[in-house]
């Protein structure tokens, strides 16, 4: 960053080298690698596969839920499901379901927009990876069903 240092002046670097202070980010470079070899080992059809296939088995799930909508139900979706529940603001469902180790996202997820359109002030919203198990869909459901008889 620096070439030369003194009590009378300070000689930065050409670029680009002055704006590479500190040491490199390796840690980040060796996760980036692992998480690459994960992807090429895995497959993304496979992981698109699972991923479809918890989307699939929550989205039964919490359809079974009294007061529950799903907010948007594309054919083709990714692993995400934003819900609303009659009666109850979508942080207190967040803030409950967190207490069962469940971390979910709420509020208007930079989409003000679409919740105008869906005449909602904010959602909760789920959403699942190829590292999540279908016992964590089965947690997550459990924590929404004690949110749930806790709030309406």
């Amino acid at each position: 960053m620096i070439l030369r240092v003194s009590f009378e002046e300070t000689t930065y670097n050409e670029l680009p080298h002055k704006f590479e202070a500190g040491t490199p980010n390796i840690s980040g470079a060796i996760g980036l690698g692992a998480a690459v070899k994960f992807l090429e080992d895995t497959g993304l059809e496979s992981i698109a596969h699972h991923e479809k296939k918890l989307l699939d088995y929550a989205t039964e799930k919490m359809q079974r839920v009294d007061g529950l909508t799903i907010i948007g139900q594309a054919e083709h979706k990714g692993p995400v499901i934003a819900f609303t529940l009659d009666g109850v603001h979508p942080n207190d469902i967040g803030t409950i379901i967190d207490h069962h180790g469940v971390a979910i996202r709420t509020g208007h997820h930079c989409a003000m927009p679409v919740m105008q359109f869906f005449d909602v002030p904010a959602t909760a919203r789920v959403s699942f990876a190829a590292y999540n198990l279908r016992t964590e869909v089965d947690v997550f459901i459990r924590a929404l069903e004690q949110a749930r008889q806790m709030l309406v």
